[in-house]
């Protein structure tokens, strides 16, 4: 079963059902919560949801969204070791490399996020939602 971490603007996208996007994302998340994929991300991508989330509504709603989202998707761990490796990493922006090291460490080969540009350094295979599933079709049909 593939393992793929999925990055804040995906998990977001399905949350707040953002146009052109969210269908994608609705479609990944659905193929983790059947066990047809095994869904990964890190604490800090929690973090920035529930930021955004907590923003336009309330603590209550941004905390009941990301519980159930928590009963399938599992998380890498952000330890010293990935946080190291992050600083170290050639990454320009901290967080893009936080979120590769952690993918990483958990052995995940496939970083799942709309910002490719941001993961060109980065050792996973980086894709979006779209050709995530373009590239793996016979997952509907398993």
């Amino acid at each position: 079963m593939d393992k793929v971490f999925l990055d804040t603007d995906v998990i977001l996208d399905f949350l707040l059902d953002r146009y052109d996007f969210s269908e994608a994302s609705v479609f990944l998340l659905t193929l983790g919560d059947m066990g047809k994929i095994s869904l990964y991300s890190s604490g800090l991508v929690f973090s920035n949801c529930y930021f955004i989330l907590r923003k336009i509504s309330s603590h209550a709603k941004a905390i009941d969204a990301l519980q159930s989202l928590g009963s399938f998707i599992h998380f890498a761990t952000l330890d010293h070791k990935v946080v190291q490796d992050a600083l170290h990493s050639p990454f320009q922006d901290f967080e893009d490399g936080l979120q590769n090291a952690a993918a990483s460490s958990a052995r995940i080969k496939v970083l799942i996020t709309r910002n490719i540009k941001d993961y060109k350094q980065s050792n996973l295979a980086v894709m979006t939602p779209e050709v995530y599933i373009a590239s793996n079709r016979d997952l509907i049909t398993r």
